[in-house]
């Protein structure tokens, strides 16, 4: 099981999202909070506030890229076999409607085959209040098996 992982689960949403902030302070930028960690999967809510908005009002789009690249990143490591490594070679990111609520946004990898080395591509969607896809990512990781 990843250190990741095992946190989120011996410490609980909140916290691991605060330790999580902590450790990578970018992120801490949209206020995060992981909802759901495990295998394939990554959930976190990001709150809708003046400091992550454009001129326009709704949430940049940059926010929305840094939650994607939160909850690829750690759903990746929560899949990936014992002694792998990853990292984040490029994303691909269509905005889709005007962010105007909380977010929540969903990494999915269960259809990924993360028993083998290579650039696995990590589909991203940020959902708003009303159920509405606002934005979707591809993650491209780079995976190495230990």
């Amino acid at each position: 099981m990843s250190q990741a992982l095992a946190a989120f689960n011996a410490f609980g949403a909140e916290s691991f999202s605060s330790m999580m902030c902590q450790q990578a302070p970018y992120f801490s930028t949209i206020q995060p909070t992981l909802v759901e960690l495990k295998q394939g999967y990554a959930e976190a809510k990001v709150p809708f506030r003046k400091e992550i908005t454009n001129h326009l009002g709704t949430v940049h789009a940059i926010a929305m890229c840094n939650a994607a690249e939160l909850v690829a990143g750690l759903m990746t490591d929560a899949t990936i076999p014992s002694g792998a490594r990853w990292i984040p070679q490029s994303m691909s990111v269509n905005y889709l409607a005007k962010a105007k609520t909380d977010l929540r946004a969903i990494a999915n990898g269960e259809g990924i085959a993360w028993d083998s080395a290579g650039q696995k591509i990590v589909p991203v969607s940020v959902i708003d209040e009303d159920g509405q896809t606002v934005f979707t990512a591809e993650i491209t990781m780079n995976v190495k098996l230990g």
